[in-house]
């Protein structure tokens, strides 16, 4: 069955009903993880939203522009939408969350174009997370890096991935690990440069998110509120520095070693070393995002797991720190 669109309402011309001709006269660049991104929209809040994210980024690499359209459209609906629904076709990655709230990113040639209702924007956080950040992030890592789900830290000059699937507790040992006065790059995403002798990688270090469990961990997150429909995940994000104003930050870091925590009873941390084949397949590089991208993505990871590996075996958050202080210190030593 085929639909006449112009048919759904005979007072607008079909360039209106596709909403395709809508005017972005509004435009700013951005600089996440250094790279350069324009945002063009018809909605100030957006702009305000992604300077919430990015604005005290500056450029550091030169590379293609990469280009966000975000089109804000009127709707009735007045909660927060849902968590959006991600699909793969070939080299178009969709992310609906609603009639109105969605996105079409072109992975292959570094596009995205974002719908918002207006009334999504009173949730910014929501909008931030699922949709600019998410696909901003998507073009630069189809475009210039490779995404793994992993912490970033350093300790006497090294560098070590935390790692692992949610709920290791990657983000609570990274943020407790700033906490004692380590260089702090992300809490659960980070970005290995491409083609980088030693492997390098990117983070976003201004912020920091936390599960709500945290709170009873860290005294000084009672009061931020948690982040709408973090992937059905409820989170708190906060800026590094309004936790810790004394906080060491690194927006990149060389990668010395990858750590898998694991937290269980045991009363000593003990540190296990894993081999590179074991680290590949837990990391799942590229995963989800199709045989060639994930192809792509695992050639780049490989080239990341020739560090020294091991799995963390720890039941306390601050011995467990001491042990990977000894060994930060230890290899910085051997230098």
């Amino acid at each position: 069955m085929t639909l006449d669109v112009a048919k759904t309402n005979e007072t607008l011309p079909k360039s209106e009903i596709l909403l395709s001709n809508i005017p972005l006269p509004l435009a700013r660049m951005f600089y996440p993880l250094g790279f350069p991104v324009r945002i063009a929209t018809n909605h100030e809040a957006v702009l305000e939203a992604a300077h919430e994210s990015w604005g005290q980024l500056s450029a550091k690499h030169n590379t293609p522009v990469i280009e966000v359209r975000v089109a804000v459209i009127d709707s009735e609906d007045a909660d927060c939408p849902p968590s959006p629904l991600v699909r793969l076709e070939g080299h178009l990655l969709t992310s609906v969350a609603d009639a109105h709230n969605h996105a079409v990113c072109d992975i292959r040639n570094g596009i995205a174009h974002i719908w918002l209702s207006r009334s999504a924007l009173h949730y910014t956080s929501y909008v931030r997370y699922f949709f600019i950040e998410a696909a901003t992030y998507c073009a630069i890592s189809t475009s210039f890096v490779t995404p793994v789900h992993a912490a970033c830290v350093s300790r006497h000059g090294q560098g070590m991935l935390l790692c692992g699937e949610s709920g290791t507790g990657k983000s609570t040992l990274a943020y407790a690990c700033a906490r004692a006065g380590w260089t702090y790059t992300s809490d659960d995403g980070s970005y290995v440069v491409r083609d980088a002798n030693p492997p390098r990688v990117l983070g976003s270090s201004h912020q920091v998110r936390f599960r709500p469990t945290a709170k009873a961990l860290f005294p000084e997150l009672k009061g931020y509120m948690l982040t709408p429909r973090a992937e059905g995940k409820p989170s708190i994000e906060v800026p590094i520095l309004d936790l810790l104003p004394n906080v060491v930050t690194a927006d990149e870091a060389q990668i010395h070693f990858l750590i898998f925590p694991k937290r269980g009873p045991l009363t000593v941390p003990k540190l296990i070393p894993i081999s590179s084949e074991v680290a590949l397949r837990r990391l799942k590089a590229g995963e989800g995002l199709g045989q060639e991208m994930e192809q792509f993505h695992a050639s780049c990871i490989r080239h990341l797991i020739h560090t020294q590996t091991f799995e963390l075996h720890y039941s306390e958050l601050q011995p467990a720190i001491d042990r990977l202080d000894e060994l930060a210190r230890e290899a910085s030593r051997q230098i």
